[in-house]
């Protein structure tokens, strides 16, 4: 982050500046309210490194390769100079994927967005709007692991310590925290997958870090209080006659009364990184224990949603973009039959503006979702299908905002919709591109 950032500065300025936004129509995905509104064109920084929200309806003009606005001729250009050039430096210690394959443009905004959204102690903000200005451990956890592959290892170090700030005793995760770390907006309540995406995206960590020039051993031993906690949480949640875990709201942001895929897989992954990063640094019977709970787990999700198709709910048949999340590079291997139901899926989840749905059941019939969207193209990437990602790519690299953010949703008739950026999306589309460079897959020329 620039210097001048302190670590509720993002919050403080996007605060004032969304007051132009209607907040009655600021819901989360669960509210399933059908419209076509762009809240905002994205973020920016002034010339004092301050986030500001660019409305929707303006454009501005930025410095070359920055998110700083340029003040035009006056006092003022000198500062932003200095922020620009500060923020360039900031791109050039990492890599800016899909740089040789096209998609510079759409991977270095993304980057640049979620810098803007990400304060100095690793408060990741959703999106920059009043009902999206929280930090979900779920959001949080995708953004460290693009920071992680495109080498931004102190921003993704600074995320997992605000999440093990956050964390409860037990373990768990709430739905949702304050940008300052001091509780919980509302009363969503726990959501399981938070500690399974942690726990995924701890291990992504661990396992770049001499990449990143960090050292394994004291990560592991910076974040073995979390790892320790939401390890045993998860075998508490898994401790069942089933083998699956209890039931608890997921992505979409609702009470289940039945365990849902969009639970059971992330918890998967959250044991087999657990497990990973144990059997790294022992001890080598708590590994052993988390191989066995995750190949537990693994039979039961195969035998009560893999039998039925790998929809929603045990036994019953409704496609749900969690699908993508039985496959790697989320698992370490495919569960039984998931790529043929997640290919399955595209066209029941296809929607008329060009992206998905992040179910058949979802409640919206007319909007596409670019945090799906946006999944379902890492998971082609990551399995064997590199044209279908760039497809899904190129749908959002020509769906952003006048700015070039990417938004929540697109219309029917193409155009963005809801918040904008959403960080959830842009860490996923940095995720693809990352995976699609180190495939060394043609370009979209050909």
């Amino acid at each position: 982050m620039p210097t001048r950032l302190r670590p509720l500065t993002v919050v403080v300025a996007l605060t004032v500046a969304v007051t132009l936004v209607a907040a009655a129509a600021l819901v989360r995905p669960s509210a399933h309210v059908a419209h076509n509104t762009l809240y905002q064109n994205g973020v920016a920084i002034d010339a004092e490194g301050t986030p500001t929200i660019v409305a929707a309806g303006d454009d501005v003009h930025f410095l070359a390769g920055t998110r700083v606005i340029d003040p035009g001729p006056g006092a003022d250009l000198a500062a932003a100079e200095e922020v620009a050039t500060e923020s360039r430096q900031w791109l050039a210690q990492g890599t800016v994927p899909g740089t040789q394959s096209g998609y510079g443009d759409l991977a270095r905004t993304a980057l640049l967005d979620l810098r803007t959204l990400t304060a100095t102690d690793g408060a990741v903000l959703a999106g920059p709007s009043t009902a999206w200005r929280y930090v979900w451990p779920r959001d949080a956890s995708f953004v460290a692991a693009a920071y992680t592959a495109t080498g931004h290892g102190a921003e993704a170090v600074a995320i997992l310590d605000f999440l093990q700030q956050v964390q409860e005793p037990d373990g768990s995760f709430h739905a949702r925290y304050l940008p300052d770390g001091s509780g919980v907006p509302d009363d969503r309540g726990l959501q399981t997958d938070g500690s399974g995406w942690v726990l995924w995206a701890l291990d992504r960590l661990l396992t770049a870090a001499p990449e990143l020039d960090l050292d394994p051993a004291a990560l592991q031993d910076r974040f073995t209080p979390m790892l320790q906690r939401a390890t045993d949480y998860l075998l508490r949640q898994t401790g069942t006659s089933t083998g699956l875990p209890l039931p608890s709201a997921d992505y979409w942001e609702r009470p289940e009364a039945h365990v849902t895929l969009g639970t059971a897989a992330p918890v998967l992954a959250g044991l087999e990184a657990a497990a990973r990063m144990h059997h790294r640094a022992g001890p080598a019977d708590r590994a052993d224990q988390l191989d066995a709970r995750a190949e537990t787990l693994r039979a039961a999700i195969a035998e009560e949603f893999g039998r039925y198709g790998y929809g929603r709910y045990p036994r019953r048949t409704a496609q749900d973009a969690a699908v993508a999340f039985t496959l790697p590079p989320l698992l370490a291997e495919p569960l039984p039959g998931a790529l043929a139901a997640w290919q399955a899926s595209i066209p029941e989840m296809a929607r008329p503006g060009g992206g998905l749905a992040p179910g058949t059941t979802w409640g919206e019939p007319s909007m596409s979702w670019t945090p799906e969207t946006a999944l379902y193209a890492w998971a082609a990437a990551a399995n064997g299908h590199p044209g279908q990602a760039r497809q899904w790519l190129d749908w959002i690299d020509t769906h952003r905002t006048a700015i070039g953010a990417i938004p929540e949703k697109v219309g029917p008739d193409g155009s963005p919709a809801h918040v904008a950026p959403l960080t959830w999306s842009g860490a996923l589309t940095l995720l693809t591109l990352t995976e699609l460079d180190r495939s060394a897959v043609p370009d979209r020329a050909e």
